[in-house]
């Protein structure tokens, strides 16, 4: 009986805080900015995107999907 209640004792004591490691960080960082590259690539080079050189010197024609 004394061996359960001190275990139940040990199940109830507050969990030890972890400290930030900045090597998280820093991968949650690079992650960030490599998807947003990629995302980026996705918009230019998408599919129905077609790039075709304008016409005249000076007109800006919009891009149609």
């Amino acid at each position: 009986m004394i061996e359960t209640v001190a275990k139940a004792r040990s199940l109830l004591a507050a969990p030890q805080e972890k400290t930030a490691s900045p090597w998280a960080a820093l991968f949650a960082a690079g992650l960030c900015a490599s998807a947003a590259v990629l995302m980026a690539g996705v918009v230019i080079l998408g599919p129905g995107v077609s790039m075709e050189p304008s016409q005249g010197a000076g007109v800006v024609q919009p891009l149609e999907p």
